[in-house]
């Protein structure tokens, strides 16, 4: 909030709750008073920053942060210059310090950040995974003449095979089809063609880390799970649409 502006309406921007940070590096800019006025008035805690500890701003504040004093950049000594780099960097830190204290997660941030590569880079697996109804699964038991039904209608060019419980026990994938490829393939068990063991990520794993298991693993999709139970399945397409790399 500029200062010239509070006193024309924009006070009203500061809420019970707030704390009022003022910077000011000679602590005795005029424009400040309505400010500060309005911070006591409704008992808001008032932290000041500023190049004068003796200062009427210094003062008045509840908290007041003292810059070192150093010569300002500027030829003639007198426009802010390096007093406002200093305030920047002390303005970092006290952010930085916050974010640790109030334990501020990656999720938080994505939530508050979600466009440009930052937020590519904190997409999750299940913001991007294929869920429900678009789900390949079989039960186990089941003859491959369904399986590959089942692999061509949901066009990821695998199915996983789940027992009676609903946990993910194998995957049958164009691979194995390839390895498995019989007149009698149609009518084996998928138990018999599957890979056991199903590679599987779950889904609070970052989309990147999901990328590097894909391309570490030298496969394109990959079943998510919670606990044994599919829940989704991420293609690399996927991924790559997103952004994430």
């Amino acid at each position: 909030m500029h200062p010239a502006e509070a006193s024309h309406g924009d006070l009203g921007m500061i809420a019970k709750g707030d704390a009022v940070f003022a910077l000011s590096n000679s602590g005795e800019t005029a424009e400040l008073a309505d400010l500060v006025a309005y911070a006591k008035r409704f008992e808001l805690p008032l932290i000041a920053v500023t190049g004068s500890a003796d200062s009427a701003l210094a003062k008045a504040a509840d908290v007041a942060l003292t810059l070192p004093k150093s010569e300002e950049a500027c030829p003639m000594g007198l426009a802010p210059t390096t007093s406002t780099t200093v305030m920047l960097a002390l303005g970092d830190a006290i952010a930085v310090a916050l974010l640790e204290r109030k334990g501020f997660s990656s999720d938080q941030f994505h939530v508050l950040h979600p466009g440009g590569k930052l937020g590519r880079r904190l997409m999750k697996v299940s913001d991007l995974m294929h869920s429900g109804d678009e789900l390949p699964l079989i039960r186990s038991g089941a003859a491959m003449s369904a399986a590959l039904i089942e692999m061509t209608a949901k066009s990821f060019g695998c199915v996983g095979v789940i027992d009676a419980k609903g946990n993910l026990i194998g995957v049958v994938t164009d691979g194995d089809l390839r390895r498995h490829m019989s007149p009698k393939l149609t009518g084996m068990s998928v138990d018999v063609v599957m890979t056991a063991g199903a590679k599987a990520i779950p889904p609070d794993w970052l989309a990147s880390e999901a990328v590097g298991f894909m391309n570490a693993k030298k496969i394109t999709n990959v079943f998510v799970v919670e606990g044994a139970r599919p829940v989704g399945i991420l293609h690399i397409h996927d991924c790559l649409r997103a952004g994430v790399a």
